[in-house]
């Protein structure tokens, strides 16, 4: 009897898996903190005897390599993937024996990149499995953009014809694995759900029910912005990760904290939004531990800029590092734990901001206000507030000279941007208040909302 278990990355909004029976077991597209693959394989008791990629991978490091050299298990990766560290290549047909009556088949399934793979698990010689990696997704497929902006148009009719081919060669009852769909902006969209089948597909997924054409179009027009790290993941892939370093970094104390801010580095304060805003290191960013850190860092940071982490516990720094090594920033440059009282010099006082809500917004006098939208170009053009000026939170760091003077009301969807957002502006020695509110609320509190 086979198994599938999940290794999930909620922070990427990707998964990786470890399958297979009662011996052995194979593990697809795991994350660079390969413990918990690990870990996976010592609970059911298996050794793992393969490592496989679907892709290089635009969004996160993977943990392909260091998992190998780890367990002695045979590394396979696509043959047009261009690497720099040892492994099998793997072609489309080629097929290797995970367990006792379970077989692993590579299917080429170009689109999401030209060499992207797909794994089918056959038992007994039945398809109970396919990992589709950034192929075919839950009601969706993978972005076609990620490789080059001239193959964008051929890969994503190369998706469309690879979605079915899975779809005319496997059983309905096929379950379909992807790595991408869960938040990841290697997803073309949102998943749609938490588990599919290729039956399911075939009835719901427009690479299934549109014609090419059609297809084509609503997916380049559906295309959001690439997170800027990506660049860098794809050349940290093929040349091969380094080994984790999961210890905890150097204690920053108060002078050091004071001197890493004068130099330019980024402090970044882990804690939620309501306990940054309440009272914080003049200068710091807050980028809640719980809110997307590693997708929001890593595209707000500049690349390679030595970060201090500011974390309220042991637990959420441990955690923050866990998720921030599996986007490259490796080794923070220093780190401390507390609150404020604890990081600022003796004689400094917290600096802190207002928060508020859209119905607050809404009683303030328009004069001297500047409402300041910071979520993506997609989301605004659903519904924006009238005379409000946009700047993306990830465009933020750097255009902050471009927003007008007056008190800067900074809004999201939600209210996690809007702090990171706000952080941003009162670091920059602007008058600022963080609406922590959800979007929907704007309309309800009387503000004009209009939509493109």
């Amino acid at each position: 009897m086979f198994f599938v278990d999940t290794i999930g990355v909620e922070g990427l909004g990707n998964r990786g898996y470890l399958a297979g029976g009662g011996r052995t077991a194979v593990a697809v597209d795991p994350p660079r903190d390969v413990d918990r693959v690990l870990a996976a394989a010592a609970r059911r008791g298996v050794r793992i005897s393969h490592v496989v990629e679907t892709h290089l991978h635009n969004d996160y490091v993977t943990g392909g390599p260091e998992l190998a050299r780890l367990t002695g298990a045979a590394h396979l990766v696509p043959a047009g993937a261009r690497v720099a560290f040892a492994r099998i290549p793997v072609a489309d047909g080629d097929t290797v024996d995970v367990d006792e009556d379970l077989t692993l088949a590579a299917v080429a399934t170009p689109g999401h990149t030209p060499h992207h793979t797909a794994y089918v698990l056959s038992e007994a010689g039945r398809p109970v499995a396919a990992f589709t990696g950034g192929s075919l997704l839950i009601g969706t497929v993978g972005r076609p953009d990620l490789v080059e902006p001239r193959l964008t148009e051929e890969l994503a009719r190369a998706q469309h014809a690879s979605a079915h081919l899975l779809a005319r060669t496997l059983p309905d009852g096929t379950a379909v694995l992807p790595t991408h769909g869960f938040g990841s902006f290697c997803s073309s969209a949102p998943a749609d759900g938490d588990t599919t089948t290729i039956g399911r597909e075939k009835a719901v997924n427009p690479a299934l029910t549109t014609d090419v054409d059609a297809f084509v179009a609503r997916l380049l027009a559906s295309l959001e912005d690439v997170p800027a790290y990506y660049a860098h993941m794809g050349p940290v892939n093929a040349a091969g990760p380094a080994p984790v370093d999961l210890t905890p970094p150097a204690v920053a104390d108060p002078d050091g904290i004071a001197a890493r801010l004068a130099a330019g580095e980024w402090v970044v304060d882990l804690r939620d939004r309501v306990a940054f805003a309440r009272g914080h290191v003049a200068g710091s960013f807050n980028y809640e531990a719980d809110g997307g850190l590693a997708t929001y860092l890593a595209w707000t940071i500049p690349w390679g800029r030595p970060v201090t982490l500011l974390a309220g516990s042991a637990d959420q720094l441990a955690a923050a590092q866990r998720e921030l090594v599996r986007v490259g920033i490796d080794r923070p440059a220093a780190a401390a734990l507390g609150g404020p009282e604890r990081w600022l010099r003796e004689g400094e006082r917290p600096a802190s901001f207002a928060r508020s809500t859209f119905a607050g917004l809404a009683g303030q006098d328009a004069a001297g206000i500047v409402v300041l939208d910071v979520r993506r170009a997609s989301e605004r053009a659903t519904g924006r507030i009238e005379g409000s000026v946009h700047i993306p939170v990830h465009e933020l760091h750097r255009r902050v000279g471009e927003v007008p003077g007056g008190t800067v009301w900074v809004h999201c969807a939600g209210g996690m941007r809007a702090a990171i957002g706000a952080s941003f502006l009162d670091a920059a020695g602007r008058e600022v208040v963080a609406v922590d509110d959800g979007f929907d609320a704007a309309a309800e509190a009387g503000l004009t909302v209009v939509t493109d």
